[in-house]
């Protein structure tokens, strides 16, 4: 879209941590499409995880905000998973306008014999368990929240199974993570983490092109052959373009995200909208935790004082640490 400060013919690039929203309207499909570069690095940088650690929650971060910014409202998306692999918990939140945070927990001896493995596929370190999408509006509404089970798929397969089942919308969705390196001004070279996706969606005017054979409640009987009911030729030709984008092209900066949409879609007209920023940015803060810790139970809170008397907590989205003393949590309580 142009930006409306450039010369007339100008085209404004979003850049890196910018989700751009696309259509194509020839092909009845909308998406969003992200590049992220500083703001993903600086949450990897600081958790320093074993490498398909990152590279899995550099995954997840991109499909949060991929979905984040979609919400039409002030609140909070969260995507979590629980699972019996080497990385059994992943959580990314996402608070609009543009606030993302993110961790990972992990059996490093579990992670390591997988590296050694070479098991290191998304769905090698996740395993079996679910992934929650949860959508918070805040106080005085209530929370919506999906549940897909992981079972041995890829983030990408999950989202896209997540949004057939329980959305009824044909959905394809790319992710990728890499680490770059350039070359330092003193010599040698410096590393650092990009990542990028895209999802892509499928919503004609006319609701039932989008049946789909895989759809529960369609009107596919069951044992029907699957050319019986064929996908829509416009849904079959974005599949197989988002198909031919590479890795690499989803994070390189030298590519970007308008780049990368005008190659797959410009045959039929690709139009897109306002970036919305993302950043890194926890919600943590002083008062928040001391109001956590003012629901402890008297005796919990009896156990959480340290040797020298300080209740000590470090929040595990950014590292940040926190000190109070018994009198700081009774005072919060108004005690």
């Amino acid at each position: 879209m142009a930006d409306t400060d450039a010369e007339l013919g100008a085209f404004g690039f979003a850049g890196d941590d910018a989700v751009v929203p696309f259509e194509v309207a020839a092909l009845d499909a909308r998406g969003r499409a992200v590049q992220l570069g500083t703001m993903v690095d600086a949450i990897l940088a600081r958790h320093a995880y074993p490498e398909p650690v990152s590279r899995l929650l550099g995954e997840m971060i991109v499909l949060t905000v991929l979905l984040g910014t979609s919400l039409k409202f002030d609140g909070k998306f969260t995507a979590q998973t629980q699972t019996d692999g080497p990385v059994d918990l992943l959580v990314v939140d996402f608070s609009t306008p543009s606030s993302v945070r993110a961790y990972a927990r992990f059996d490093p001896a579990r992670v390591t014999e997988a590296e050694s493995a070479g098991r290191t596929l998304p769905q090698d370190m996740l395993g079996k368990g679910i992934m929650a999408l949860t959508v918070d509006q805040g106080p005085h509404t209530q929370r919506y929240q999906g549940i897909v089970e992981l079972a041995g798929a890829s983030l990408e397969e999950v989202a896209e199974g997540y949004f057939r089942q329980s959305e009824q919308i044909p959905t394809t969705v790319r992710l990728a993570v890499a680490r770059m390196a350039k070359r330092a001004e003193g010599g040698g070279f410096t590393e650092s983490w990009r990542a990028g996706g895209i999802v892509a969606q499928f919503l004609p005017q006319s609701p039932e092109r989008m049946r789909m054979p895989d759809l529960p409640g369609g009107d596919a009987p069951e044992g029907a052959l699957d050319d019986e009911f064929e996908l829509d030729d416009a849904w079959t030709e974005v599949l197989a373009l988002v198909d031919t984008i590479d890795d690499s092209e989803l994070a390189d900066p030298d590519v970007g995200v308008e780049r990368l949409l005008f190659r797959l879609f410009h045959e039929r007209g690709v139009r897109v909208f306002p970036a919305t920023p993302v950043r890194d940015d926890c919600s943590c803060s002083r008062e928040r935790i001391a109001g956590v810790l003012a629901n402890f139970a008297p005796d919990e809170l009896a156990e959480s004082v340290e040797d020298d008397g300080l209740i000590r907590v470090t929040c595990e989205f950014c590292g940040e640490g926190y000190s109070f003393t018994p009198e700081d949590i009774a005072q919060s309580k108004g005690e």
